[in-house]
C-alpha cells in the first residue's frame, strides 16, 4: 500500500549532553532534544513544585527562573539551556528560612488548592527582579522611570500566572507586602 506506516520503525531520539545548575546545585545530563525544562525538572530531577497544567505555556504552573528570569518550564527545551542557572520554587528558600514571597503567601492566605502557588511564587520574584531593573509594563505611565508597584502594576505583571481557584485577592497583597 502506498504511503503506509506499516512495518515502519519510529525514529529513535536524539540524545544531548547538557550541564544545569539547578538551585544551586550543578548537573551532568544525558536528555532527548524535544524534553522540555519541565519535564527534565519533574521526571530527571524530582523537583515536583513547578506543576504541568497547560502544558501550553498559557497557566503559569510551570513557570521557574532561568538565569533569574521567569519562563514557563513546558515551553523552554531543556537543551537550549546549557549551561544555565535554574531556581524551582524549591530553590527559592535559604534552607530553612523560608523567602520573603513565600512567607508573604502564608501570611495572606495566598493559595487556596495550592497547585499555582509555586509559578505564582516563582513569577512574583522574577517580577520584582523586573522591576528593580526598571522594566515598564503594560500599565507603567510612560515616561515612569520609578514605577510603583500599584495593585493594577501587580495585576498586570503576573497575568501570565492563572489561579483557577481565583486568590487573587490573597495574592496581590502578598506580593506587595513582599516587596516591600
Amino acid at each position: 500500500m502506498a504511503g503506509s506506516t506499516e512495518g515502519a520503525r519510529p525514529e529513535s531520539p536524539v540524545l544531548a549532553q547538557l550541564r544545569l545548575r539547578v538551585n544551586g546545585t550543578e548537573h551532568e545530563l544525558t536528555v532527548d532534544t524535544r524534553m522540555s525544562l519541565l519535564d527534565l525538572l519533574r521526571e530527571r530531577l524530582d523537583l515536583t513544585g513547578a506543576k504541568k497544567g497547560c502544558d501550553h505555556g498559557q497557566c503559569g504552573a510551570c513557570t521557574i527562573l532561568i538565569d533569574g528570569r521567569r519562563a514557563n518550564g513546558c515551553l523552554a527545551l531543556a537543551v537550549a539551556h546549557d549551561g544555565a542557572d535554574i531556581v524551582t520554587v524549591e530553590g527559592l528558600a535559604d534552607g530553612d528560612e523560608l523567602h520573603p514571597l513565600q512567607q508573604a503567601f502564608i501570611e495572606h492566605d495566598a493559595f487556596q488548592c495550592g497547585y499555582c502557588t509555586p509559578g505564582q511564587l516563582c513569577s512574583a520574584a522574577g517580577m520584582l527582579g523586573e522591576v528593580n531593573d526598571g522594566w515598564p509594563s503594560a500599565v507603567t505611565p510612560q515616561g515612569d522611570s520609578e514605577s510603583q508597584l500599584t495593585e493594577a502594576e501587580i495585576r498586570e505583571r503576573m497575568s501570565g500566572n492563572l489561579c483557577r481557584c481565583g486568590a487573587y485577592a490573597n495574592i496581590v497583597p502578598a506580593i506587595a507586602q513582599a516587596a516591600r
